[in-house]
């Protein structure tokens, strides 16, 4: 009888110890997953996951926008690359066949470039490196970037405009300046284009932000 008394102890002995083993080593594991950098790691990756499935915030997303500009100085360049980047639109570049250096853009001097065309208007006719974009129908709103030179559009914007045909497009003119305004820069290009749906442009200082730029496009309201 003791034999098997002492016989049952000893079993109840070994279940005990392996019970209390077993809970230790499940509390013990979880503690130290949540507070590792494998823990960190994980939580890191699911979130980079989820959010590769989400649209990029005040995107359309579609590629449905295109954004075009000439840039003399790096301005005009500055203002479309926030477009672009609010919008998720696709950029072009207009690029002279035969780029502006430095002295070309001194309006101070009148034997440069700019103020030869300027008195000249048969020199205006700046040809571009490309005036048309692939696939061209696919898109439904344009942005047309460009500086302010003595009052209207910088003229290498003009072989663009007259390449194409903006029939059932929204576009929309931005312009930077150190102080002229938009002035009729807008108006004249839609008389140039001659088809396209144009809205009212906006002039831009130089050095411009990406908040004035997200504040603007939020006004237009653009699906």
């Amino acid at each position: 009888m003791k034999k098997l008394t002492a016989l049952l102890t000893g079993i109840i002995m070994i279940l005990c110890l392996a019970a209390c083993g077993g809970s230790s080593y499940s509390g013990t594991s979880g503690s130290s997953d949540d507070n590792s950098p494998a823990s960190d790691s994980g939580s890191a990756s699911a979130g980079a996951d989820s959010s590769q499935t989400e649209s990029p915030e005040n995107s359309t997303g579609s590629g449905s926008t295109l954004v075009v500009y000439f840039s003399a100085t790096g301005n005009t360049e500055e203002a479309a690359g926030y477009i672009a980047e609010i919008t998720g639109g696709d950029l072009f570049e207009l690029e002279p066949a035969d780029p502006y250096t430095d002295e070309d853009l001194n309006y101070g001097n009148e034997d440069s470039r700019v103020s030869r065309e300027h008195e000249d208007e048969a020199l205006r006719d700046v040809e571009l490196t490309a005036n048309t974009v692939d696939n061209w129908s696919e898109y439904d709103t344009v942005f047309i970037g460009y500086p302010i030179w003595w009052g209207i559009a910088a003229w290498p914007v003009n072989d663009f405009i007259e390449a194409n045909d903006f029939t059932g497009k929204t576009v929309i003119p931005f312009c930077t300046s150190a102080s002229s305004g938009l002035g009729q820069s807008g108006e004249l290009l839609a008389e140039t284009a001659g088809t396209g749906d144009w809205l009212e442009g906006i002039r831009f200082r130089s050095g411009v932000s990406r908040g004035d730029v997200q504040e603007w496009l939020d006004g237009l309201n653009l699906s």
